[in-house]
């Protein structure tokens, strides 16, 4: 379908080009496995942790979808996105702390190890079964912690992005009165 000349709606809803997306399905998948392996069914941990890996992943697609429409609305989601991906970082920093495990330095080897595998395009859960159906319940909690700290770090500079555009382009009332300007613009030269 052509878009119209004047059209106010840009293209909008690519979430799965979004690396912030993809990051946040890795945290998803690797978050449901290492709840499956290393928590018991009856914890209620585990379906605050899933939920949470699901919002940071789910309000990314609400967000992207919503974004031809408002900026606001976009703008406020992948907050909310990046809010639940920040719980889901201190449940995995709990779930270390409070059995005396080791949490990463940001730059030990291990930490600069699992930031290069992230760092390849396309990254995926697959980048990490391995490690997360071999290693032990502290490894791959580090492994987490640093593929959420990756994601997080995407979606504050999407964050700051989408308030630099904002700024340039305005809103869809800004895009409205454009269009609907140019539009007219463009009849009143065709009746001269």
């Amino acid at each position: 379908m052509k878009k119209p000349a004047h059209s106010f709606i840009p293209p909008h809803g690519n979430y799965r080009e979004l690396l912030s997306y993809q990051k946040a399905v890795a945290v998803y998948d690797l978050t449901f496995r290492f709840c499956q392996r290393f928590l018991s069914r009856g914890d209620r941990t585990v379906d605050q942790m899933v939920q949470a890996a699901r919002s940071g992943k789910q309000n990314i697609i609400e967000g992207s979808k919503a974004s031809g429409t408002s900026r606001e609305t976009e703008i406020k989601l992948t907050n909310v996105a990046r809010a639940s991906l920040e719980e889901l970082l201190e449940d995995y920093i709990d779930f270390l702390r409070v059995r005396n495990c080791t949490i990463w330095e940001k730059n030990s080897r291990e930490a600069r190890y699992v930031r290069k595998l992230g760092s390849k395009a396309k990254v995926t859960y697959e980048s990490y079964r391995e490690f997360v159906e071999t290693r032990t319940a502290e490894v791959v909690a580090n492994i987490a912690i640093c593929l959420i700290h990756q994601t997080n770090y995407l979606l504050d500079h999407q964050i700051h992005r989408m308030e630099a555009d904002f700024l340039k382009e305005g809103g869809i009332r800004e895009r409205m009165t454009r269009a609907r300007l140019q539009s007219r613009e463009q009849q009143g030269k065709r009746l001269a």
